[in-house]
């Protein structure tokens, strides 16, 4: 299947206009259309952020084998006492979450305490903010975070693609 762009982003690349993402309803319309001409059991889909928090809204209805996020916005950043969650307590879908240990959308110390899926593993890159990126005080390089969330996101590839 490879990428696809929300409408928004396509918008955005074409005339160069920042513009905030599209309502929900679009957002979701346009995974299913991107979904609609593939064999939803041979696809893992995900996204970033936003991206993987669409995906994880209609993984189920999709049927797909799997489904990877990369910095799950559990929240709005600093917000952790109102979460976006409730979807994720019944996701049946295998689903990876690769989250930065110090997500202001949700670390390591809240994302514990949430009532989410057995389908649902986190894999958790210390020190990581959002966007994966490692804080120099850790002395972790950005590739080197960015090379084990790909690791640990192709071994849940090969894993859920096996069933």
């Amino acid at each position: 299947m490879g990428r696809f762009e929300f409408p928004y982003m396509a918008a955005m690349r074409t005339d160069g206009r920042r513009r905030p993402p599209d309502r929900q309803p679009t957002l979701l319309a346009a995974w299913r259309a991107a979904l609609a001409d593939h064999d939803p059991r041979r696809l893992v889909i995900g996204g970033k952020s936003m991206g993987g928090c669409m995906a994880s809204l209609i993984t189920d209805e999709a049927g797909v084998a799997g489904l990877v996020c990369l910095g799950f916005p559990f929240h709005a950043p600093g917000k952790p006492a109102a979460p976006r969650i409730a979807h994720l307590a019944r996701l049946a879908t295998p689903t990876l979450i690769v989250q930065g240990g110090r997500d202001t959308m949700g670390n390591a110390t809240e994302v514990p305490r949430y009532d989410l899926s057995a389908a649902i593993t986190i894999h958790w890159i210390d020190d990581a903010d959002h966007s994966l990126v490692p804080s120099k005080a850790s002395g972790v390089p950005e590739h080197v975070a960015w090379a084990e969330a790909v690791d640990c996101t192709a071994r849940f590839v090969k894993k859920v693609m096996k069933r």
